[in-house]
């Protein structure tokens, strides 16, 4: 209570606070860098990893892309070349030039070469750069070679996918932040009773979102998909908070003359309950960071951060607010478009049983569904973006005029004899899928002398320790196929040199896909485990969390379930950040009214009477809190162009409205079906009748 009147006495003071707080936290959010590359979240002590830090290392090669250029002279291209050189941080720029004169007819070189880099109306130059993949810097190069080169010049390459990506995020993420707010604010002028209020949350939970992004700057950077969802997410599962708070302050105004201490029992009864609420919701997050793939950390941290600062803002920046513009928040109520729910709920407790038959003929489906679209989520990242993007179409020309749709970089013991690194190369070459592999063994002993490849040439594929391979395939990275590959290629490599590596794009995805197949499980269980203790310890019981839980996993396998019946595939990252999202912020529903449900049952009431009471006072909150999450996540499904994005929103407005509806139906009719069990294994209830005589339920 000491608490709660320091907020009311110091309440000017604290809106002050936080207007000045919004300075450095603009200031932060602006200084905090945006990753948009995936790969780099994955374990640091990984082969492949390892590989492309020897590549930078050694080679002072990071980033590698492929140039094609379309309907061009050979001279033409020599001069885009020239200027490509010169661009800060590229490295090496590999073409027909840089092996001899252009005066040397391009015939001179292997078929197999020529063959490779040219096709009747194209021809495709390699270029390399000084720095990492999704670094600014090597991203501003690549934006510059587009600048220099022209329309019919495309860029492939994970640096070409990295920019587009950002610059779509940039262009998107104003108007993300805008329709959420947009739509919640339909929802809560429907839903609750004033005009006015549903602004003051917004200046509310809006003040702890830029707190948030800007207290992220501690972190170095964050990734694009937090960046992205951090603002809707917290704005959908701290709006829950601002309304508990709310309607206890105007219960507490019946009660109290003084508006000021009537605020002040308010913020008591809300600190105890939100409390209580915003754990689940944090354990949700947190258990993202169980996963290897470090991107479950980034997001699991901000959002944990970001629940914490809307209980905070909820406790102090609202009651001040709610208290210096009391006055026309009073002026502006109205009725709340929700009816009276007390019939409605005599209705679903009077025949409970359907909604038990309805539920158990659901479940086998859901889970299937669930389990087959897990096995069909994609790890492509360029799948991600719109077809008519610079990356994607630059992509389909590397595959329609070269048939190359992902390139492996070989790194081998520059002491290996040279027959021995031509017998591992024409034994590569053998793989399924693998078009061709370019190395300096490629080259010598050739048409093209070994004495006039110049030393630019040789310090392009060899250092003091390693020798760099290329090797072009026909095969997707992510795929099956490409897996197949590169195990493949893997067991010829370590046959000649038990130290070579495997590394690019491809391999990098075929870890990511490994290692995320096991996140999902353990990041799964960790937070099944970690809320049914929470709900153990809250509800004081041994039967609830078994039931509070199945009831929304079942929500959560009938939400991940659809996409395979839709014929939808989700990104990878999809399913293990909804399924933790979801029982996390949705089991709220499931605790609000059971809490309700067991003090009506402690207090004497008969079964059914217990459950119609928790039901009907129970489901307008739960409307509220389903439909804000929902309304601030599906105008975002509808809008954004980036996949991820889009699909974890709609998954996430899916998955509010799903929860909603089991616990309106489903959960009531649980708790009339295991009500004698519930009874004996919980505390507090173990003395209570559990006899079949019922008092009539009223209208």
């Amino acid at each position: 209570m000491r608490f709660a009147k320091a907020v009311v006495k110091y309440r000017i003071p604290i809106l002050i606070l936080t207007v000045v707080l919004m300075i450095p936290s603009v200031i932060g959010m602006i200084a905090t860098r945006v990753n948009y590359d995936m790969l780099t979240y994955l374990p640091s002590d990984m082969e492949t990893v390892i590989g492309q830090n020897e590549l930078l290392e050694d080679f002072d090669k990071g980033a590698f892309t492929f140039l094609i250029f379309e309907d061009m002279s050979n001279k033409d291209v020599a001069k885009l070349k020239e200027k490509v050189e010169v661009i800060d941080h590229v490295d090496t720029v590999l073409w027909y030039d840089s092996l001899a004169d252009l005066s040397i007819p391009m015939e001179l070189l292997p078929d197999s070469i020529y063959r490779e880099f040219n096709t009747d109306h194209s021809t495709m130059m390699a270029v390399f750069f000084d720095t990492g993949t999704s670094d600014d810097l090597t991203m501003d190069a690549v934006e510059e070679i587009r600048s220099v080169c022209g329309k019919q010049c495309f860029v492939s390459g994970m640096t070409a996918l990295v920019v587009d990506l950002r610059d779509l995020c940039e262009k998107e993420e104003p108007i993300y932040v805008g329709l959420a707010i947009g739509f919640a604010c339909v929802a809560m002028v429907a839903l609750l009773d004033g005009w006015l209020i549903p602004f003051v949350f917004l200046a509310s939970i809006g003040a702890m979102i830029l707190l948030n992004l800007g207290t992220n700057v501690i972190f170095g950077e964050i990734s694009y998909i937090t960046k992205a969802l951090s603002a809707v997410l917290q704005l959908a599962v701290t709006m829950d908070y601002s309304i508990f708070l709310w309607h206890s302050y105007n219960e507490k105004r019946e009660q109290y003359a003084d508006k000021f201490e009537a605020m002040a029992y308010a913020i008591k009864k809300t600190l105890t309950s939100v409390i209580g609420s915003s754990v689940t919701t944090i354990a949700g997050f947190v258990a993202l960071c169980f996963m290897s793939f470090t991107l479950g950390r980034d997001l699991g941290i901000v959002m944990a951060k970001g629940v914490l600062l809307g209980v905070l803002g909820c406790v102090t920046v609202l009651p001040s607010l709610i208290l210096v513009l009391d006055k026309p928040l009073q002026k502006t109520k109205h009725r709340s478009l929700i009816p009276d729910m007390g019939k409605f709920a005599k209705g679903v407790v009077k025949i409970f049983p359907v909604f038990l038959i309805l539920f158990a003929i659901l479940i086998a489906p859901a889970y299937y569904g669930y389990n087959k679209a897990n096995d069909e989520v994609y790890y492509d990242l360029g799948e991600c973006l719109p077809e008519d993007i610079d990356y994607v179409i630059s992509n389909s020309k590397l595959r329609e005029d070269f048939n190359i749709a992902s390139t492996h970089m070989i790194l081998v013991d520059s002491s290996l004899p040279a027959k021995s690194v031509k017998n591992m190369m024409d034994e590569m070459e053998t793989v399924p899928g693998v078009k061709y592999v370019l190395g300096l063994e490629s080259v010598i002993g050739s048409r093209v002398p070994e004495e006039i490849l110049p030393d630019s040439v040789r310090s392009i594929v060899e250092s003091d320790r390693w020798e760099l391979l290329l090797i072009n395939s026909e095969y997707k990275a992510a795929s099956d196929a490409a897996g197949e590959q590169i195990d493949t290629l893997n067991t010829i490599l370590k046959k000649y040199d038990k130290n070579g590596m495997v590394i690019g794009e491809a391999p990098l995805m075929k870890d990511m896909i490994e290692i995320t197949g096991h996140d999902f499980a353990v990041v799964t269980a960790v937070s099944v485990i970690a809320i049914f203790l929470i709900i153990l310890l809250v509800e004081k019981s041994i039967s609830l969390p078994f039931i509070l839980i199945a009831v929304i996993e079942v929500g959560i396998f009938i939400n991940l379930g659809l996409p395979h019946y839709l014929g939808q595939s989700m990104a990878f990252i999809t399913p293990i950040c909804i399924s933790t999202i979801q029982l996390g912020a949705t089991v709220d529903y499931a605790i609000l009214m059971t809490t309700r449900y067991k003090f009506e049952r402690i207090g004497g009431k008969d079964k059914k009477t217990a459950v119609w009471t928790a039901l009907y006072t129970s489901i307008p909150s739960i409307i509220v809190s389903g439909m804000g999450l929902f309304a601030a996540t599906f105008g975002v499904a509808l809008y954004s162009d980036i996949e991820i994005i889009s699909s974890m929103c709609m998954l996430m407005a899916r998955g509010a409205v799903i929860s909603m509806l089991l616990v309106i139906f489903v959960l009531p009719a649980c708790f009339m079906l295991f009500d004698k069990i519930i009874c004996k294994t919980t505390l507090g209830m173990t003395k209570i009748k559990t006899t079949n005589q019922e008092v009539s339920v009223h209208e």
